[in-house]
C-alpha cells in the first residue's frame, strides 16, 4: 500500500488497525450475509409445489417470488454500494442485514401470496444494501496481493451456494420442522442474520470512503420504473390473457430507458456520480460484455425453474429426491473452478466463454433426451452426466466473464464497471425467469389437451377390460379430459375445478354402493390416476423441451457474442473484476 495519509474518518484507517484475528472474523461476518443472499436467489425453486399447495399460489406468483427478488436487488445494487461509500460500509451493511432478517421473518410468516411477494421484494432491496458492502469490506481489509485468494474463495462460494440453494431448501422442507412445511427456508435466515449483526457490531471497521460519490436518486427511480414496466408484463401477461395494455407497458419502458441514459450524461457532467459512467458505453467490448452477462444470467437462473418443476411435478420426485438430484450441478461448477480457474481459464481468455456455452448446451441436450427417453422411469443417476456438463459450462462462463469484459475498460472506471456488471447480472436473472415462465408455463397450458389425448386410447382399452359400455367410457374420458385441461389452466392451484368434482369421492354416495360397484369405482379411479400422471409427465416433458430450446437460443447468442470480446485477458483485469 502506498505511503499516503489515510483520513481518520475513512474505513481504511479503521481496517488498518485490525489484527489478523479480527480481520478473519470480519470476513466471516460478511461471508454469512453473502451466503444468505446467494441461497435465497435459488432456494425458492424447490419449494414451489409446497407453496402452491399451502397458499394456492399461481405460476405468476412463483415467478414473482424468484424474479421479484432479483429485480429489486438489481435496480438498487449500485445505489446500495454508493450508500456504503457515503454513510459508512458497516452502518449500511447492518441496516441491510437487519432489513433482510425482518423480511425473511415476514416471508416465513406470510399468510397469503401477496404478503410473500412483498416480503421477497423487500428482501431483494435489503440485499442491495447488504451485498455491495461485502466487496467493499474485503477491499479495505486486504491488500491488493492478498485479495486474489479471498476473491477466488468467494467466487467459488457464489457458484456452489447458488446451486445448493434447492438442496438446502429440499432438506428443510423434507424434515418439515415444526410442521412449518416450506417456511423454514426463509426462517433459517433469522438466526443467521442476528448472529451476523452481532458480529458486525464487534468486528467490522467503522468509517466510509474518503472520497465518496454522490447518490443518484433520480437515476435509481428511472431505472426502477423502466425495469418494472418490462418485467411486470412478462410475468402477468399469460394469466391476464395478453391484453393490449400489457404490450403498451413493455413499450413504455423504452422512453424511460432513453431518459435514464440522458440523465446519466447530465449527472456525470454535474458531479461525476452517475449510476453508469457514460464513457463505459463507448467501450465496445464492455457493451458486448453487458449483453453477454445479462443474456447468460437469464439462461442460468432461467434453467433452475423448469428443471425443478419437471423433477417434482413432471416426474413426481419426492422433495428430498429432487433436491439431491441437483447436486451434480454444484459439483460441476466447483470442480471446474477448482481445477481450471487459476491457470487454464485465464489462458483461454474469451474462448473459455465460448467453450462454456458449448458444454452447457450439450448438458441441456443430454438432460432433455434422458428425460424424454425414460419419462416417468427417469432415475436421478441418469441425470448426472447432463447436470455435470451444465455445471462445468456455467463455471467456464462465470469464472472469467468479469475479467474478460473489463480488459478494455480504463482502470479508473473499473469499480463503476464492475458494479454495473453485477447489477446487470441480477437483472438478467429476473428477466430470464420472466421469459422462461412465458415459454414453459405457456406450453404447459397449450399442450395440455394433446398430452391427455396421448393417454386417452390407453384409458379406453383399460375401461373396456372392465366391460363398461362405450357410452359410459366416453363420459368418463370426456370428464377426465375436461378436468385435466382445467387443472392445467387454473390460477389457484389449491382450488378444485368444477369439472374435477365428479372425481372427488363422496362418502355418502360411496356408502350406498354394492361391494362390486365400489370395487369397479376403485379400479376406474386407479386407471385415471395412473394415466393422468403419465399425461402430466408428457406435458411437462414437452414444456421442458420448449424451455431447453429457449435456453439453447440464449446460449447461441452468448456463443456468437463471445467472439467480439478481447481474445486475451490482462492479468490486472482479474484484480479489477474483484
Amino acid at each position: 500500500m502506498p505511503d499516503t495519509v489515510v483520513p481518520t474518518h475513512s474505513a481504511q484507517h479503521h481496517a488498518d488497525a485490525l489484527n489478523a484475528r479480527a480481520k478473519t472474523f470480519a470476513l466471516v461476518t460478511v461471508a454469512m450475509a453473502f451466503i444468505m443472499d446467494l441461497l435465497d436467489t435459488t432456494i425458492v425453486n424447490i419449494a414451489i409445489p409446497s407453496i402452491q399447495a399451502d397458499l394456492g399460489a399461481s405460476y405468476s406468483t412463483i415467478q414473482w417470488l424468484i424474479a421479484g427478488y432479483a429485480l429489486t436487488f438489481a435496480v438498487l445494487l449500485i445505489t446500495g454500494g454508493r450508500m456504503g461509500d457515503v454513510f459508512g460500509y458497516k452502518k449500511v451493511f447492518m441496516y441491510g442485514v437487519a432489513g433482510f432478517t425482518v423480511a425473511s421473518l415476514l416471508c416465513g410468516l406470510a399468510w397469503n401470496s401477496e404478503v410473500l411477494i412483498i416480503a421477497r421484494l423487500i428482501q431483494g432491496a435489503m440485499a442491495a444494501l447488504m451485498v455491495p458492502q461485502v466487496m467493499s469490506v474485503m477491499q479495505i481489509l486486504f491488500k491488493p496481493h492478498e485479495r486474489g485468494k479471498v476473491m477466488g474463495t468467494f467466487g467459488a462460494m457464489a457458484g456452489i451456494a447458488a446451486t445448493l440453494g434447492p438442496v438446502v431448501g429440499g432438506i428443510l422442507i423434507h424434515f418439515n420442522i415444526g410442521g412449518l412445511q416450506w417456511r423454514p427456508i426463509f426462517l433459517i435466515n433469522v438466526p443467521v442474520g442476528i448472529v451476523s449483526l452481532i458480529m458486525a457490531t464487534r468486528y467490522l471497521p467503522d468509517g466510509k470512503s474518503p472520497h465518496p460519490l454522490k447518490l443518484d436518486i433520480i437515476g435509481t427511480i428511472l431505472v426502477v420504473i423502466a425495469m418494472s414496466l418490462l418485467v411486470f408484463p412478462l410475468i402477468e401477461g399469460r394469466d391476464l390473457g395478453w391484453p393490449l395494455w400489457i404490450f403498451l407497458l413493455m413499450a413504455a419502458a423504452i422512453p424511460f430507458l432513453f431518459v435514464f441514459g440522458k440523465w446519466q450524461v447530465i449527472k456525470d457532467r454535474r458531479d461525476h456520480s452517475p449510476l453508469i459512467v457514460p464513457a463505459l458505453l463507448k467501450t465496445r467490448t464492455f457493451v458486448t460484455g453487458l449483453i453477454i452477462n445479462i443474456t447468460f444470467e437469464a439462461a442460468m437462473l432461467g434453467f433452475f425453474l423448469p428443471f425443478t418443476l419437471i423433477m417434482q411435478v413432471g416426474l413426481g420426485y419426492e422433495i428430498i429426491k429432487a433436491a439431491l438430484a441437483g447436486i451434480p450441478t454444484a459439483i460441476g461448477i466447483s470442480v471446474t473452478m477448482a481445477v481450471f480457474s487459476q491457470k487454464l481459464i485465464p489462458k483461454l481468455g474469451r474462448y473459455a466463454l465460448t467453450l462454456g456455452t458449448v458444454l452447457m448446451a450439450l448438458g441441456l441436450g443430454v438432460l432433455y433426451f434422458t428425460i424424454h427417453h425414460s419419462g416417468l422411469d427417469t432415475n436421478p443417476f441418469e441425470l448426472i452426466p447432463g447436470l455435470l456438463l451444465v455445471g462445468a459450462g456455467m463455471a467456464m462462463i462465470m469464472s472469467p466473464i468479469f475479467a474478460v469484459v473489463l480488459t478494455d475498460v480504463d482502470s479508473k472506471h473499473a469499480g463503476s464497471a464492475s458494479g454495473v456488471l453485477n447489477a446487470v447480472q441480477q437483472l438478467g436473472g429476473a428477466i430470464g425467469v420472466a421469459l422462461i415462465g412465458v415459454v414453459f408455463f405457456g406450453q404447459l397450458t397449450a399442450h395440455a389437451a394433446t398430452s391427455f389425448d396421448s393417454v386417452a386410447p390407453g384409458i379406453r382399452t383399460q375401461l373396456s377390460a372392465l366391460h363398461l359400455p362405450a357410452a359410459e367410457q366416453d363420459q368418463i374420458i370426456d370428464g377426465a379430459r375436461a378436468c385435466y385441461a382445467d387443472r392445467s389452466t387454473q390460477k389457484d392451484n389449491s382450488a378444485t375445478p368444477a369439472s374435477c368434482k365428479q372425481f372427488t369421492p363422496n362418502p355418502a354416495e360411496h356408502a350406498n354402493l354394492t361391494p362390486q360397484q365400489a370395487a369397479a369405482q376403485k379400479q376406474i379411479g386407479t386407471i385415471l390416476t395412473t394415466n393422468l400422471k403419465q399425461a402430466n409427465t408428457n406435458n411437462f416433458i414437452h414444456g421442458f423441451r420448449s424451455a431447453v430450446t429457449f435456453e439453447l437460443v440464449i446460449l447461441a447468442i452468448v456463443f456468437g457474442l463471445s467472439f467480439l470480446l478481447p481474445r486475451h485477458i490482462r492479468p490486472e483485469a482479474y484484480e479489477q473484476a474483484g
